[in-house]
């Protein structure tokens, strides 16, 4: 049996950051299955004197429910617990993880009544399937409960995994205008290739890192594919499992274009298979690329949510599903040739979205022109400051700009970002970032743009 080891996280600073402030609400830990936030809790847990960890979903801990189903106040609960679980819940000392808490609806509930009765002690609560649970929540504690959001691995975290620490910190200062040395950026896309095919996922970053072949991590992602498709069972509608897959699987074989319905099942209606996404987005396992006209900001302003293109979570994950052939990613520079682009597409937006600060999400956009005899794309826009900058990422070190060109002219925007297999660079009013560096584009600081 593998023996999982920490791997160490962006939000571990955010947490202990929380851990020290005077003031501090219930932490409410958020995103999908295996991406390592129980882990995160329970390292976090290596800072107090005590840990007390109940997890709603062990049969073991059927009568906690009880004592949830019971009560809402926090110093009652708190005496309860400590009782059951042998352990001290002390304010200050004491950190309670309550994991799984998608199956405990009262606890949910109860977590607003621990800012306002006991806001001195610490309180971590995750789940999985949150979203479904948060439904049947009529007061969910807007205002007294912190929400904070995980994703698998980015590359800035596989990277300090695999022991690179030190070329990570020489990434997060480069930029267009100082690029990497030759050496550091072939390193960095080194890596960057092996991250492209293992993905993020814990279990697997974990293997790798301790020496996992390729082939190994094949294995892990194909049990975690399937943990997914028993997840899908839970959900709480009338829609089948069967159709869930169905969709799941369309949406990553449509990946890089605009999502359509009649392509994910010949037997389910429009509205069937809108549920469906739904569900998968809700789930954490799908995210959403919405049409915008950028136009100004903010960009949520002008979206067409009829027009949306789809992420699967994970590269991982992604090529496990189509078997793409791992022998041409690892020797082919120009991964173009890897399913039209897709996977350097979503590798990109995935990135972006898991820059974001851990107490928010990012919402990821496109503009795409639909004129006969005139189409023009744009892969992402982004906002950088006040800005509206337009990001197309290319799978190699060529390819055509147009598309760009078009939306700067047409927008009378100063710049945009070409995202590519080529170091750091810029060419006329194009910043170039490199693949592998996807993430420092929309959370970055910026002033080198003038």
């Amino acid at each position: 049996m593998q023996i999982i080891r920490y791997l160490k996280r962006m939000i571990d600073k955010d947490l202990i950051k929380w851990k020290n402030a005077a003031s501090h609400k219930p932490v409410l830990l958020r995103g999908a299955r295996q991406v390592g936030k129980s882990s995160t809790v329970r390292e976090l847990g290596k800072q107090f004197e005590y840990f007390a960890e109940v997890n709603f979903e062990k049969k073991e801990n059927e009568a906690v429910k009880v004592i949830f189903e019971r009560s809402s106040s926090p110093h009652t609960l708190c005496n309860e617990l400590s009782a059951f679980l042998g352990v001290p819940i002390v304010a200050g000392r004491t950190l309670l993880f309550l994991d799984e808490i998608q199956k405990c609806i009262p606890a949910i509930s109860s977590l607003r009544f621990f800012y306002e009765e006991m806001p001195d002690l610490h309180v971590v609560a995750a789940g999985s399937l949150l979203e479904f649970a948060l439904e049947e929540v009529p007061s969910f504690g807007v205002g007294r409960i912190s929400s904070k959001f995980m994703y698998p691995l980015s590359f800035d975290e596989f990277m300090r995994v695999m022991g690179f620490t030190a070329l990570a910190e020489q990434l997060s200062v480069a930029s267009p205008n100082e690029p990497f040395s030759d050496v550091l950026h072939l390193k960095c896309k080194e890596l960057f290739l092996n991250f492209l095919l293992i993905g993020g996922m814990p279990e697997v970053v974990s293997k790798f890192s301790q020496g996992g072949s390729f082939l190994d991590c094949q294995d892990i992602l194909e049990e975690l594919t399937h943990t997914f498709y028993d997840d899908f069972a839970k959900y709480k509608t009338r829609i089948k499992t069967s159709l869930l897959r169905e969709v799941f699987g369309s949406i990553i074989e449509q990946t890089g274009d605009k999502f359509t319905y009649s392509k994910a099942s010949s037997n389910a209606v429009h509205a069937q298979i809108k549920e469906s996404v739904d569900l998968l987005e809700r789930a954490g396992l799908v995210y959403p690329v919405t049409h915008t006209s950028a136009n100004g900001l903010p960009l949520s302003s002008e979206t067409n949510r009829k027009h949306r293109k789809y992420l699967i979570l994970d590269t991982g994950l992604y090529q496990r599903y189509l078997k793409l052939d791992l022998g041409r990613i690892l020797t082919v520079d120009n991964i173009f040739q890897v399913n039209k682009g897709a996977l350097a597409e979503l590798f990109a937006g995935l990135e972006l979205r898991k820059s974001a600060p851990s107490g928010s999400t990012t919402e990821l956009y496109y503009w795409q022109r639909e004129k006969q005899g005139s189409n023009a794309e744009v892969d992402y826009v982004v906002q950088q400051g006040e800005r509206i900058v337009p990001v197309e990422v290319k799978a190699g070190t060529k390819g055509s700009m147009q598309s760009m060109y078009s939306f700067l002219e047409e927008k009378k925007y100063a710049y945009g970002i070409r995202c590519s297999m080529e170091n750091f660079g810029i060419f006329r009013n194009i910043r170039i970032y490199p693949l592998y560096a996807a993430g420092k584009i929309a959370h970055n600081n910026n002033s080198m743009f003038g």
